[in-house]
């Protein structure tokens, strides 16, 4: 019954809007800089029940992407659905500061082990695709740096999206541009007044975060254009 139930349970978007939204914000696919490698990326949805429901590539392989990274976004997807609720909004990238040693949310990412059952079964022909084997499974995990943002449509949160396969930062950029073209960016509130679940780049050089949600400065540009998305707080000034 439970499996039943999560069958069918709706997606927030399903695979071809996925797939289309992805290859038009990874610049590897034809979509504008991130700010990272530029790489190709995998991208996962799951709905509210933390059931995967849809899971695409941007770039012509499942290989042409990093393989590791499928898995990577569906975890990201789960995280920030389990996170987050109907009035407030946790993004990855805002876990990163909490869960260091003597954090306030040490030890996180063993609170919701990976489904294996889930995450390494099935053809990986179909990886990638509207019939991808995670679909309908729970995948579990909890990742704590960039990439996954909860989905909002105007009037409640209807699950997350994970995007993984470039840098931590540049994934954060790539899923804000995702949620906005998916239509599901309605988000209330967060731990930013303004930017609500933004990443925030305010670690000093011992790694303490001021605001208590930091993330780290990746090396390339990824802050700048978060800046201009308005997908980030510090790190860079907003053109």
């Amino acid at each position: 019954m439970q499996s039943a139930a999560r069958a069918q349970a709706p997606c927030p978007a399903d695979h071809d809007k996925l797939l289309s939204a992805l290859k038009a914000n990874v610049k590897a696919s034809g979509g504008p800089a991130n700010g990272g490698f530029e790489t190709n990326e995998w991208a996962a949805i799951v709905n509210r029940d933390g059931t995967v429901c849809a899971v695409a590539f941007s770039g012509p392989t499942a290989d042409a992407q990093w393989p590791g990274s499928r898995l990577i976004a569906a975890e990201k997807a789960n995280t920030a659905n389990g996170l987050s609720l109907a009035n407030m909004a946790l993004s990855t990238a805002n876990l990163y500061a909490g869960v260091q040693p003597g954090g306030p949310l040490f030890g996180l990412q063993a609170t919701n082990p990976v489904n294996e059952a889930a995450a390494y079964a099935g053809d990986p022909k179909t990886f990638g695709s509207a019939n991808d084997p995670l679909i309908g499974k729970p995948i579990g995990g909890v990742v704590v740096f960039g990439g996954g943002l909860a989905l909002y449509d105007g009037k409640t949160i209807v699950g997350a999206l994970g995007v993984s396969g470039d840098s931590s930062c540049a994934d954060h950029n790539v899923a804000w541009r995702v949620r906005a073209a998916l239509g599901l960016d309605k988000v209330p509130a967060g731990v930013n007044p303004n930017r609500k679940d933004a990443i925030v780049y305010d670690l000093d050089p011992g790694g303490k975060s001021a605001s208590g949600w930091g993330h780290p400065l990746c090396a390339g540009h990824e802050a700048d254009i978060a800046a201009e998305l308005g997908a980030g707080v510090g790190g860079a000034a907003p053109k």
